[in-house]
């Protein structure tokens, strides 16, 4: 059951969750830091209907909704609550950050309400894909879930009680907690952040030694300020790496060389699990590595005498798991003599970055399938849309990510619930739409929160020895061009067709390059089909969490 008072350990909090039995109601997370807002959902199946049972520590009204980029506009949105007069319960839509309309069709079923103990429990349901174009279709992507509620049963403006969360409700995998959890910890200490726009800080540190092997299975951001961190990343040093020291990143040092990713955290994330079988080693006759922790603070105020002892914190345990897990980074590369820039006052920019895995061969022989469980998108302020296309014998055979409302503070690394197998020789191809509307200059592809990046970062098992992959238009041989004298689309054109600059680099840091590389053309996203709501249609008993029914309903979702 949801249990919220929030005090409570987070350890114990996700024991909670572990341990949720209804068999209708099988998933749950908590959508807030401080535990006061519980979720819990099940379905029958993808063609049928979705049962929510929303948690609050609260009495008056509450509500919750389904978000194309995290914020009130376009949500599909239901406020419902215990009144004086008994149970009320509304299906709206937002059109902006006011009070949301009430939707012509109510396509939202109330299944119960109750309050007891200071909390409200609101249960109903709906169909999984609905014909009303003012309802969210629920996919089998990751959904940006939005919450408000009130004190009272008078519906007004909510104040900070409210939030956002990203979950895939429909290919969810639930944590559990080790008996013999425990965890390393790598963050700054006392940093003073410097009054520039654009700062990455780079700590190159060593853990206590681990004469025995472990396996991480949860990143937990550790966060001071907010409001300045943009991302952090773990990366485990090669060899070469053998001093401690911290300073600014990307300016020559040796540690510039550690680009294994073993943790990464975007802002508006929040703690990631791995899966049952799969952890991130650390420890053994590993030789000790030297770490680095990179972390990017963005200070658009200028802010100055500000310190931090922000990082990550790392739970494992040793009970080992099946799989060894890998990070691969992949997309546009990033920092190169290759001009690439995204031109000013445009609406739609598309840029492309493509991996050929018939080069890991140079690294690694054989080369093993990568099973990816989830992936972390990443671009800054002008990006608007990201899709990672997986193709096999230059044909596109799924997406590997896809988020076609990206938002610059809510970038989370989520699970996609099946399991997506890379073969030798598949190409990935990432491609970012940007907005630059609002700029007069060129954005180049580079480090500063006001430049772009083009990332996705693959989370996989079983690790292998590669950790980038990723290119960049080979512009080499093309005239030198104005983007301002050129149509933003016949530019887009120009590059997407010039033939990709390809660096595949391994654990040791060791680099090689393709450059002719082939830019696959992407397919269109699948839409939805739209089903009305049967109010009539109850959830069976299918839902029973049952390893075999999720094994063959995963399978399931990976063919369609």
């Amino acid at each position: 059951m949801c249990s919220l008072p929030p005090l409570l350990p987070l350890l114990l909090a996700w024991a909670t969750v572990a341990g949720a039995t209804d068999p209708t109601l099988p998933f749950m997370e908590y959508l807030d830091r401080d535990r006061l807002v519980c979720l819990k959902w099940g379905f029958d199946n993808l063609q049928g209907n979705i049962t929510f049972q929303l948690v609050v520590n609260s009495t008056g009204w509450v509500g919750f909704g389904l978000s194309p980029n995290g914020g009130m506009k376009g949500s599909d949105i239901i406020i419902g609550g215990l009144g004086p007069s008994g149970s009320y319960f509304t299906d709206l839509h937002a059109t902006g950050n006011s009070m949301p309309l009430v939707d012509d069709q109510q396509n939202y079923a109330l299944l119960s309400m109750s309050e007891t103990d200071g909390q409200t429990t609101m249960t109903f349901q709906r169909s999984i894909k609905a014909c009303d174009d003012k309802d969210f279709h629920i996919t089998a992507q990751p959904i940006k879930l939005i919450y408000a509620y009130g004190t009272t049963d008078e519906i007004n403006y909510h104040g900070n009680r409210r939030g956002t969360k990203e979950v895939n409700l429909l290919n969810y995998m639930p944590r559990t907690i080790p008996t013999d959890s425990n965890y390393l910890i790598a963050k700054v200490d006392n940093f003073t952040v410097p009054s520039t726009l654009t700062y990455y800080h780079c700590k190159i540190m060593k853990f206590p030694k681990l004469n025995t092997k472990i396996h991480i299975y949860q990143i937990e951001p550790v966060i001071e300020n907010h409001d300045l961190i943009h991302h952090m990343l773990l990366y485990k040093c090669p060899p070469d790496v053998t001093e401690p020291y911290e300073n600014q990143c990307y300016v020559g040092d040796i540690g510039d060389n550690c680009f294994n990713p073993v943790a990464s955290w975007g802002i508006g994330g929040g703690v990631f699990e791995f899966p049952e079988n799969a952890g991130v080693p650390f420890g053994g006759e590993d030789n000790d590595p030297f770490y680095r922790l990179e972390i990017h603070y963005n200070n658009p105020e200028i802010k100055a005498g500000i310190t931090d002892s922000s990082g990550l914190r790392l739970h494992y345990s040793a009970q080992l798991r099946q799989h060894d897990v890998g990070i691969l980074t992949t997309g546009v590369l990033i920092r190169s003599n290759l001009p690439y820039n995204i031109p000013p006052k445009t609406s739609q920019f598309r840029t492309y970055g493509t991996c050929d895995t018939s080069q890991f061969s140079v690294h690694m022989n054989p080369v093993p399938d990568i099973s990816v469980f989830a992936v972390l998108l990443h671009t800054h302020l002008a990006g608007r849309k990201v899709r990672v296309g997986h193709f096999r014998g230059g044909k596109q055979i799924d997406f590997l990510g896809l988020d076609e409302n990206y938002n610059f503070e809510l970038q989370q690394t989520v699970n996609l619930g099946n399991i997506k197998t890379i073969k030798p020789g598949d190409e990935i191809v990432v491609e970012c739409t940007y907005n630059t509307t609002d700029r007069d200059g060129i954005t180049k592809m580079d480090l500063a929160t006001t430049d772009e990046m083009c990332v996705a970062f693959l989370f996989y098992y079983p690790a292998n020895n590669v950790t980038y992959c990723g290119s960049r238009p080979n512009t080499t041989f093309l005239p030198t061009i104005n983007v301002n004298d050129i149509a933003s689309d016949e530019y887009e054109t120009l590059l997407k067709n010039q033939p990709q600059f390809q660096v595949v680099i391994d654990y040791a840091n060791r680099p090689s390059i393709l450059k002719n590389v082939t830019l696959r053309q992407m397919m269109k996203t699948p839409t939805v089909a739209c089903q009305k709501y049967n109010a009539s249609s109850r959830l069976c008993a299918s839902w029973i969490v049952n390893r075999a029914v999720m094994l063959l309903l995963f399978l399931w979702i990976a063919v369609v």
